[in-house]
Protein backbone atom coordinates (compact mmCIF):
# COMPACT_ATOMS: atom_id res chain seq x y z
CA UNK A 1 0.00 0.00 0.00
CA UNK A 2 1.48 3.60 -0.84
CA UNK A 3 0.08 7.07 -0.57
CA UNK A 4 0.97 10.11 -1.20
CA UNK A 5 0.84 11.77 1.76
CA UNK A 6 0.21 11.30 5.90
CA UNK A 7 -1.33 12.67 8.82
CA UNK A 8 -1.02 11.99 12.34
CA UNK A 9 -4.85 12.77 14.60
CA UNK A 10 -3.80 13.22 17.57
CA UNK A 11 -7.64 12.48 19.24
CA UNK A 12 -8.13 9.93 16.62
CA UNK A 13 -10.95 7.73 18.85
CA UNK A 14 -13.23 10.86 18.73
CA UNK A 15 -16.16 11.09 16.87
CA UNK A 16 -14.36 14.12 14.92
CA UNK A 17 -10.60 12.05 14.68
CA UNK A 18 -12.65 9.44 13.24
CA UNK A 19 -14.39 11.50 10.59
CA UNK A 20 -11.53 13.50 9.78
CA UNK A 21 -9.79 9.91 9.46
CA UNK A 22 -12.12 8.71 7.12
CA UNK A 23 -11.94 11.78 5.45
CA UNK A 24 -8.11 11.51 4.70
CA UNK A 25 -7.80 8.03 3.97
CA UNK A 26 -10.48 8.77 1.22
CA UNK A 27 -8.03 11.57 0.18
CA UNK A 28 -5.41 9.14 -0.01
CA UNK A 29 -3.53 9.88 2.75
CA UNK A 30 -1.72 7.86 5.12
CA UNK A 31 -3.14 7.97 8.71
CA UNK A 32 -1.81 7.74 12.30
CA UNK A 33 -4.16 7.25 14.92
CA UNK A 34 -3.17 8.18 18.27
CA UNK A 35 -4.78 7.98 21.74
CA UNK A 36 -4.57 6.90 25.50
CA UNK A 37 -5.58 3.38 24.27
CA UNK A 38 -4.05 2.28 21.24
CA UNK A 39 -6.63 -1.18 21.57
CA UNK A 40 -9.47 1.26 21.33
CA UNK A 41 -7.64 2.73 17.92
CA UNK A 42 -7.70 -1.06 16.44
CA UNK A 43 -10.87 -1.26 14.58
CA UNK A 44 -10.72 2.13 12.95
CA UNK A 45 -7.61 0.94 11.81
CA UNK A 46 -8.76 -2.36 10.61
CA UNK A 47 -11.63 -0.18 8.67
CA UNK A 48 -9.27 2.32 7.23
CA UNK A 49 -6.89 -0.41 5.59
CA UNK A 50 -10.10 -2.10 4.23
CA UNK A 51 -11.87 0.41 3.09
CA UNK A 52 -9.31 3.08 1.81
CA UNK A 53 -6.30 0.97 0.83
CA UNK A 54 -4.06 3.36 3.17
CA UNK A 55 -1.18 2.84 5.77
CA UNK A 56 -2.66 3.13 9.11
CA UNK A 57 -0.27 3.76 12.18
CA UNK A 58 -0.68 3.44 15.62
CA UNK A 59 0.54 5.22 18.43
CA UNK A 60 -0.32 5.86 22.64
CA UNK A 61 -0.90 9.60 23.30
CA UNK A 62 -1.90 11.10 26.50
CA UNK A 63 -2.16 15.06 26.23
CA UNK A 64 -1.78 15.00 30.03
CA UNK A 65 1.21 13.54 29.96
CA UNK A 66 3.55 16.83 28.72
CA UNK A 67 6.70 15.14 29.97
CA UNK A 68 6.54 12.41 27.19
CA UNK A 69 6.21 14.79 24.47
CA UNK A 70 9.69 14.97 23.19
CA UNK A 71 9.72 11.29 22.78
CA UNK A 72 6.60 11.01 21.60
CA UNK A 73 7.34 13.46 18.62
CA UNK A 74 11.02 11.91 18.12
CA UNK A 75 10.06 8.14 18.34
CA UNK A 76 7.79 8.90 14.85
CA UNK A 77 8.69 6.38 12.13
CA UNK A 78 8.17 9.55 9.98
CA UNK A 79 7.24 13.41 10.42
CA UNK A 80 3.96 13.22 8.60
CA UNK A 81 2.72 16.07 6.90
CA UNK A 82 -0.45 16.57 8.54
CA UNK A 83 -0.88 16.66 12.43
CA UNK A 84 -3.92 17.53 13.93
CA UNK A 85 -5.27 18.06 17.70
CA UNK A 86 -8.46 17.15 18.12
CA UNK A 87 -8.14 16.41 21.42
CA UNK A 88 -10.34 18.22 23.96
CA UNK A 89 -12.34 17.90 27.06
CA UNK A 90 -15.64 19.72 27.04
CA UNK A 91 -16.30 19.15 31.33
CA UNK A 92 -19.13 20.09 33.24
CA UNK A 93 -18.78 23.99 34.50
CA UNK A 94 -20.27 23.39 37.37
CA UNK A 95 -18.12 21.04 38.98
CA UNK A 96 -15.02 23.08 37.52
CA UNK A 97 -16.80 26.32 39.69
CA UNK A 98 -15.59 24.56 42.54
CA UNK A 99 -13.53 21.97 41.81
CA UNK A 100 -9.96 23.07 40.79
CA UNK A 101 -8.87 19.45 39.79
CA UNK A 102 -11.44 19.22 37.03
CA UNK A 103 -10.90 23.18 36.41
CA UNK A 104 -7.24 21.88 35.86
CA UNK A 105 -7.77 18.70 33.71
CA UNK A 106 -10.26 21.19 31.49
CA UNK A 107 -7.70 23.66 30.40
CA UNK A 108 -5.11 21.13 30.05
CA UNK A 109 -6.95 19.11 27.86
CA UNK A 110 -8.03 21.55 25.46
CA UNK A 111 -5.06 24.05 26.11
CA UNK A 112 -2.11 23.27 27.65
CA UNK A 113 -1.62 19.76 26.37
CA UNK A 114 -2.51 20.66 22.54
CA UNK A 115 -0.38 23.78 22.45
CA UNK A 116 3.22 22.41 23.79
CA UNK A 117 2.32 19.13 21.12
CA UNK A 118 1.57 21.22 18.23
CA UNK A 119 4.45 23.34 18.73
CA UNK A 120 6.92 20.67 19.20
CA UNK A 121 5.52 19.44 16.07
CA UNK A 122 6.25 23.32 14.38
CA UNK A 123 9.50 22.90 15.48
CA UNK A 124 10.21 19.66 13.28
CA UNK A 125 8.34 20.68 9.89
CA UNK A 126 9.88 24.36 10.30
CA UNK A 127 13.02 22.38 10.27
CA UNK A 128 11.94 20.85 7.12
CA UNK A 129 10.61 23.95 5.60
CA UNK A 130 6.99 22.32 4.69
CA UNK A 131 3.63 20.76 6.21
CA UNK A 132 0.46 21.18 8.08
CA UNK A 133 -0.96 21.80 11.76
CA UNK A 134 -4.59 21.73 12.45
CA UNK A 135 -5.83 22.63 15.60
CA UNK A 136 -9.35 22.10 16.77
CA UNK A 137 -10.31 25.21 19.16
CA UNK A 138 -13.81 26.08 19.33
CA UNK A 139 -16.31 28.92 18.68
CA UNK A 140 -16.64 29.37 22.79
CA UNK A 141 -13.05 30.69 22.45
CA UNK A 142 -14.76 33.71 20.74
CA UNK A 143 -15.92 35.30 24.13
CA UNK A 144 -16.30 34.04 27.81
CA UNK A 145 -20.23 32.72 28.32
CA UNK A 146 -21.35 32.00 31.87
CA UNK A 147 -22.54 28.64 31.07
CA UNK A 148 -18.75 27.09 29.85
CA UNK A 149 -16.29 29.88 30.47
CA UNK A 150 -13.49 27.50 31.75
CA UNK A 151 -13.65 25.37 28.69
CA UNK A 152 -14.12 28.82 26.58
CA UNK A 153 -11.23 30.28 28.21
CA UNK A 154 -9.01 27.10 27.20
CA UNK A 155 -10.43 27.36 23.82
CA UNK A 156 -9.49 30.62 23.27
CA UNK A 157 -5.81 30.50 24.67
CA UNK A 158 -5.90 27.92 22.54
CA UNK A 159 -6.81 29.76 19.09
CA UNK A 160 -4.31 32.54 20.62
CA UNK A 161 -1.47 30.53 20.44
CA UNK A 162 -2.70 28.97 16.86
CA UNK A 163 -3.42 32.47 16.09
CA UNK A 164 0.48 33.50 17.19
CA UNK A 165 2.12 30.27 15.60
CA UNK A 166 0.42 30.62 12.20
CA UNK A 167 1.74 33.88 11.81
CA UNK A 168 5.35 32.40 12.74
CA UNK A 169 5.24 29.40 11.06
CA UNK A 170 4.42 31.17 7.61
CA UNK A 171 7.69 32.40 7.09
CA UNK A 172 9.56 29.04 7.20
CA UNK A 173 7.11 27.12 4.91
CA UNK A 174 4.61 25.37 6.97
CA UNK A 175 0.72 26.87 7.18
CA UNK A 176 -1.42 26.67 10.75
CA UNK A 177 -5.38 26.32 10.39
CA UNK A 178 -7.81 26.88 13.24
CA UNK A 179 -11.00 24.89 13.22
CA UNK A 180 -13.90 26.08 15.31
CA UNK A 181 -16.39 23.11 14.49
CA UNK A 182 -19.97 24.96 16.88
CA UNK A 183 -22.11 22.25 18.21
CA UNK A 184 -21.31 18.80 16.67
CA UNK A 185 -24.01 15.68 17.59
CA UNK A 186 -21.44 13.61 19.06
CA UNK A 187 -20.76 11.44 22.32
CA UNK A 188 -19.38 14.39 23.70
CA UNK A 189 -22.23 16.26 23.21
CA UNK A 190 -24.81 13.58 23.95
CA UNK A 191 -27.86 14.79 26.37
CA UNK A 192 -26.87 18.54 25.12
CA UNK A 193 -29.56 20.90 24.09
CA UNK A 194 -28.18 21.69 20.37
CA UNK A 195 -29.62 24.30 18.43
CA UNK A 196 -30.73 22.59 15.58
CA UNK A 197 -29.74 25.18 12.13
CA UNK A 198 -26.04 25.83 14.18
CA UNK A 199 -25.54 22.02 14.88
CA UNK A 200 -23.57 19.78 12.01
CA UNK A 201 -22.79 16.03 12.08
CA UNK A 202 -18.84 14.78 12.30
CA UNK A 203 -18.18 13.63 8.66
CA UNK A 204 -19.34 17.19 8.20
CA UNK A 205 -16.33 18.28 10.09
CA UNK A 206 -13.93 16.01 9.09
CA UNK A 207 -14.40 17.33 5.09
CA UNK A 208 -14.37 20.68 6.12
CA UNK A 209 -10.62 20.12 7.72
CA UNK A 210 -9.62 18.47 4.69
CA UNK A 211 -10.24 21.22 2.79
CA UNK A 212 -9.32 23.54 4.78
CA UNK A 213 -5.50 21.77 4.79
CA UNK A 214 -5.86 21.37 0.89
CA UNK A 215 -6.80 25.00 0.32
CA UNK A 216 -3.98 26.42 3.22
CA UNK A 217 -7.58 28.13 4.55
CA UNK A 218 -6.31 29.75 8.01
CA UNK A 219 -9.70 30.20 10.78
CA UNK A 220 -12.20 27.78 9.53
CA UNK A 221 -15.99 28.41 10.93
CA UNK A 222 -17.53 24.82 9.89
CA UNK A 223 -21.11 26.09 9.70
CA UNK A 224 -20.97 29.80 8.44
CA UNK A 225 -23.69 30.72 10.59
CA UNK A 226 -21.31 30.57 13.65
CA UNK A 227 -19.28 33.20 11.88
CA UNK A 228 -21.99 35.13 11.75
CA UNK A 229 -23.42 34.55 15.56
CA UNK A 230 -20.00 35.23 16.88
CA UNK A 231 -19.58 38.42 15.69
CA UNK A 232 -23.06 39.58 16.91
CA UNK A 233 -21.70 38.04 20.52
CA UNK A 234 -18.16 39.74 20.04
CA UNK A 235 -19.60 43.13 18.84
CA UNK A 236 -22.50 43.24 22.02
CA UNK A 237 -21.74 46.12 25.06
CA UNK A 238 -20.50 44.01 27.81
CA UNK A 239 -23.47 45.67 29.91
CA UNK A 240 -25.94 43.72 28.05
CA UNK A 241 -23.88 40.36 27.02
CA UNK A 242 -23.38 39.97 31.33
CA UNK A 243 -27.42 39.99 31.22
CA UNK A 244 -27.50 37.50 28.47
CA UNK A 245 -28.79 33.66 29.93
CA UNK A 246 -26.05 31.54 27.89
Amino acid sequence: MTSRKTILLLGGSSDIGRAAARAFARAGYGVGLAGRDVAVLEPDAADLRARYNVEVSLYKFDVLDTASFADFVSGLSALPDVVISIVGLLGVQENAESDLAHATTIMRSNYEGPSLILGLFAEKLLGRGSGTIVGVSSVAGDRGRASNYVYGSAKAGFSAFLSGLRARASRGGVHVVTVKPGFVRTRMTEGMKLIGPLTVEAPVVGDAILAAVEKKTDVVYVSGKWRLVMLIIKTLPEAVFKKLKF
